[in-house]
């Protein structure tokens, strides 16, 4: 039976503005359902450990799917997620795969985070696969390879885009820009239309650009697993 780690955010504050922030649910839900739901074990993990928060807007009556709305009656779930055991007290060795859900909470604690920076790089160093949907492939910005190369230089990335992060008049908001970050670091970067379902994989490693691309994350996942 495969075994999944789940890196969730422990950051609520969007940056000044008063307003709270943290995990997206959908990216959450629809992942971890899909892989589950195929025999999959996930365990769920964030540095703080115990409930991560949510951001609030993906509570939102147009923000819901039918994974949202499956995570909303599952009791069983949300007992499991106010749980999550600390980051710090996992292992790579332990696992089959990682992936990080989005929000914007990663771009504060997550994009930094040398413990989830060391974890990311024992499960590239194993040959795991590793994947990040929307604001979540940050957490590769500091990520390096045993060559001292950025993890993502020369390989195929997505996540949401500059001018999605405009329209939701964030951009002068968040401490990066998540494409900036990964066309920085070398990666090779493409993207499908804002909002459009867009993820890819390149190697062990898989991004997706934004909510509506999280089933497609997961399904490129499971396949690696398979």
């Amino acid at each position: 039976m495969k075994k999944v780690l789940f890196v969730l955010t422990s950051h609520s504050e969007l940056g000044d503005t008063g307003q709270k922030t943290g995990f997206w649910v959908e990216e959450f839900a629809a992942p971890y359902y899909h892989l589950v739901d195929n025999g999959v074990v996930v365990t769920l993990s964030s540095p703080k450990g115990g409930m991560p928060p949510i951001d609030p807007k993906s509570n939102a009556l147009d923000s819901q799917t039918p994974s949202t709305i499956r995570y909303n009656e599952d009791d069983a779930l949300q007992q499991k997620i106010s749980k999550t055991i600390m980051l710090n007290e996992v292992e790579a060795a332990d696992y089959d795969a990682v992936f990080y859900p989005g929000g914007h909470g990663p771009l504060w604690d997550l994009s930094e985070d040398k413990t989830s920076v060391a974890l990311i790089e024992r499960f590239y160093e194993q040959e795991k696969p590793i994947a990040a949907v929307c604001h979540a492939p940050i957490v590769f910005k500091d990520v390096k390879t045993k060559e001292e190369n950025p993890l993502v230089q020369g390989k195929k990335v997505t996540s949401f885009t500059n001018s999605e992060e405009k329209a939701i008049e964030l951009d002068k908001i968040v401490p990066f820009l998540v494409e900036d970050e990964l066309k920085a670091k070398g990666g090779v970067f493409s993207n499908g239309d804002d909002w459009k379902d867009y993820a890819v994989a390149d190697g062990n490693l898989i991004t997706g650009q934004n909510p509506a691309s999280s089933i497609s994350v997961a399904k490129l996942l499971l396949k690696q697993l398979s």
